[in-house]
């Protein structure tokens, strides 16, 4: 049974085992909308039983998944069978092709692909995978307990595996099939019964569809009953290349896996694993209590971005086009109480601005200043500052901050409407930061005033946006994004000297912590000393 692919999800869950479906079930349970997409090639298919799962012991995998399959069902959740073959970025989330040409978007993904198998190429090994010929001591050692082990030693952990099934039975033999053990190893296997028999091994031997033991390349048969191997354990991860997620070599030796945190939070905003596709070695249990885990932290993700929206709309993201409010309205609201929409820092590009290139201090105007972190930062450097802002709100919260830092007495603030009446002096610094409105204003008007408020001599700062975050899937197309060169050009610059008119380039990270640049710009301009000469 397949469920029929949707267009678009809250989750896509890559794989469809043990993590992928209590990922997926922990999700629907959280009314997310979710589909697992499953190849339908579990690891452990060719095993009797699943082991060391309380309350499920010795259920067959196909079972156990079916049964799985039915409880993500159960909350809502989808089961699609299909293959993932390529990803890409769309917006904020992801756009999900199957091999077969459909297709999906998803605001998150939890990649529970597993990983391959590389076996020994000794003709019976794969043949006989996970019947008679085994790796995991916990997986299968209790049925093979008290018969004839025989080592293959492959990789790393060959030895490890030697000592761990002499727990289980007294009969094991080491074949040094690519791997001999050192000197402390050899002590430890011969301290523990565990005959060691050099020689690469040339097949298995099978009479009657039964392992009776293993050849090896001088002729000579080391009888068992079962042979271990340590397979190369190879993360399913081929397809994450294209959104930058790649697997890479394991510290343990024994493979490759797909780092994470420990909550399954990769590298890659927007994306979680869990399973063996990051833990080689976990077993049904865990990789299902790593699905969990990862299920739930991707709910909670999910919650903090609806939530950050839906303050940014109470705060007045319900403003679609300009003038569709009052801006007094809105700026009041916007720094109303019980709100705090700033960081109490000033802004970074005008402090690098004068730090780097110093001006005279005097007299400085902060035009829509805000809480008046610029404006307390100015007048700490010795300027004497009025600030400007339409907002009573944030006027009250700039005063308040500046008797805070200790220089109330420094900065004079007004509350005015830039737009419909300017303060009516010279200043030898005029500073416009970020002097962007969601509400009707007339921005080119105000920057031609505050030119016009510059002292002869005196300087002006204009820094604004010049691009929306590149992440920014839907740009407010009622804002203005100037390039330096339009600030520039709405200006009556005669005489004026331009000391600094570019763009600034900045790594940005979403709310939802995509990664992404922005690009802002920085206009400097010194007026003549002699007014029009």
């Amino acid at each position: 049974m397949t469920d029929q692919l949707e267009d678009g999800y809250d989750v896509v869950v890559i794989g469809g085992g043990a993590a992928g479906l209590n990922g997926a079930m922990m999700l629907a349970r959280s009314r997310r909308s979710v589909a697992v997409v499953d190849a339908g090639a579990p690891r452990n298919a060719p095993a009797d039983g699943v082991h060391g799962l309380l309350g499920h012991d010795g259920t067959p995998p196909a079972e156990l998944l079916e049964r799985g399959r039915s409880e993500v069902r159960r909350y809502g959740g989808r089961v699609v069978t299909g293959e993932v073959n390529a990803l890409a970025r769309d917006g904020h989330g992801f756009a999900v092709t199957l091999a077969d040409g459909r297709s999906t978007r998803a605001r998150r993904l939890l990649v529970t692909t597993g990983l391959v198998d590389v076996l020994p190429e000794v003709p019976g090994v794969r043949e006989r995978w996970g019947r008679d010929v085994l790796h995991c001591p916990y997986c299968h050692g209790w049925e093979v307990r008290d018969r004839a082990v025989a080592i293959l030693a492959t990789g790393p952990q060959s030895v490890h595996q030697a000592l761990l099934f002499r727990q289980l039975t007294d009969d094991v033999v080491f074949v040094t099939h690519s791997l001999s053990p050192d000197d402390e190893q050899a002590e430890q296997l011969a301290a523990r019964g565990i005959r060691v028999v050099d020689g690469p091994a040339a097949s298995l031997e099978i009479t009657d569809d039964r392992l009776v033991g293993v050849r090896l390349d001088d002729d000579a048969v080391i009888g068992c009953d079962v042979v271990v191997v340590a397979s190369r354990m190879v993360a399913r991860a081929g397809f994450l290349d294209d959104i930058g997620l790649r697997a890479v070599e394991h510290p343990s030796g024994t493979g490759e896996h797909v780092p994470a945190d420990p909550t399954g939070r990769t590298d890659v905003p927007g994306v979680w694993v869990a399973g063996n596709v990051t833990d080689l070695s976990a077993q049904v249990g865990t990789a299902a209590a790593q699905g969990a885990l990862a299920g739930a932290q991707i709910n909670a993700d999910l919650v903090v971005e609806e939530t950050v929206r839906a303050v940014e709309a109470r705060r007045g993201g319900h403003v679609h086009q300009a003038g569709a409010t009052d801006p007094a309205e809105f700026w009041e609201g916007f720094y109303g109480p019980g709100r705090k929409p700033w960081s109490g820092r000033p802004n970074q590009v005008l402090v690098d601005e004068l730090t780097q290139r110093p001006a005279p201090v005097g007299r400085a105007l902060d035009l829509g200043c805000g809480a008046g972190a610029d404006a307390i930062w100015l007048a700490q450097q010795g300027w004497a500052v009025t600030g400007v802002d339409i907002s009573s709100a944030a006027l009250t919260h700039a005063a308040s901050e500046a008797d805070a830092a200790g220089v109330a007495e420094r900065i004079e603030w007004l509350q005015r409407d830039l737009d419909g009446g300017f303060p009516d002096d010279a200043w030898d610094l005029v500073a416009a930061a970020y002097l962007h409105s969601p509400v009707e204003f007339e921005r080119e008007k105000v920057l031609r005033q505050a030119a016009s408020a510059v002292a002869p001599g005196g300087t002006l700062i204009v820094i604004g946006h010049q691009s929306p975050p590149s992440w920014h899937a839907d740009p407010p197309t009622h804002l203005n994004f100037p390039r330096a060169e339009d600030v520039l050009a709405s200006l009556d610059l005669d005489g004026w000297t331009v000391e600094r008119a570019e763009p600034l380039e900045f790594e940005v990270t979403s709310p939802e912590g995509i990664p992404g640049t922005r690009t802002d710009n920085v206009v400097r301009l010194r007026r003549p000393v002699r007014v029009g000469g």
